[in-house]
């Protein structure tokens, strides 16, 4: 059975994460089926893409797999890992995606809808960044994403407690766009889809990948990375590292020592 139901309304593009067994987690099998439907969806030309969950779920999506990260001695988050390419697809595709949200998001899955052009959430929504919870070494690019949407300050309280935040608080750090009651939700979205849909395609598109390229414009000095990647080697190295995952799998809470 397909993990994702992919759907085309009125020049729309609908992709519903279809995987509750495992709370939509982000495997490389379901990041697949999605990069698989954006690709069709820009043959198809359509003038916007919508990425959802099922109507009325608790979880809209469980983050990277974490049954997928290796216990230790290799790269966790690479530029070739399936959660890099799919940011990637999303930020790249030729026209608007609007991620409409229902349920809690964890993780990578924040990082996938923050890569979303506009974002829309119910306001029970709730948005966690946990790697510190797991003791994973985020890599510098999906950290550079989330200081695109958040303030210095706030990001790294975000980062460092690891807690869960409300769609309101997240509509006034400007993380999201709209925090939506339940039952507005869809018209809402759809509303703004209209509106978006009957603007001139090419302009959108172009104006869009402005924006991409003027928010990477960013210089990094090649010790300072070097230096970043020796920090991220130590911890995918450490004992909290596999600390984290066992405790993850034994569903306990982790004791890291800094070692």
């Amino acid at each position: 059975m397909s993990l994702i139901i992919k759907e085309v309304h009125n020049n729309v593009g609908f992709i519903t994460l279809n995987d509750p067994k495992r709370l939509n987690s982000l495997s490389a099998e379901i990041i697949e089926e999605i990069i698989t439907a954006f690709n069709e969806f820009k043959i198809q030309k359509l003038r916007s893409v919508v990425l959802k969950a099922a109507k009325g779920v608790k979880v809209f999506s469980a983050g990277h797999n974490v049954r997928e990260l290796p216990m230790g001695g290799v790269d966790p988050l690479t530029y070739g890992d399936p959660l890099r390419t799919v940011i990637r697809t999303i930020q790249k595709h030729h026209c608007p995606v609007i991620a409409m949200i229902e349920g809690s998001v964890w993780g990578g899955a924040c990082e996938m809808v923050m890569a979303c052009d506009i974002l829309i959430a119910s306001e029970n929504s709730t948005f966690a960044i946990t790697p510190a919870k797991l003791g994973v070494p985020y890599d510098i690019v999906g950290v550079l994403n989330f200081m695109k949407s958040v303030n210095l300050p706030l990001i790294k309280e975000i980062l460092f407690t690891a807690q869960p935040i409300s769609a309101q608080r997240a509509v006034q750090i400007g993380m999201i766009n709209h925090a939506i009651p339940d039952h507005e939700l869809e018209k809402f979205t759809y509303d703004m889809l209209d509106i978006i849909v009957k603007n001139a395609p090419l302009a959108i598109s172009v104006i869009k990948e402005e924006l991409r390229v003027l928010s990477n414009a960013i210089q990094l000095n090649p010790n300072a990375f070097e230096k970043i990647q020796c920090g991220r080697r130590q911890v995918y190295n450490s004992s909290d590292y596999k600390e984290g995952l066992t405790a993850f799998f034994e569903k306990r809470k982790p004791v890291f020592k800094g070692e």
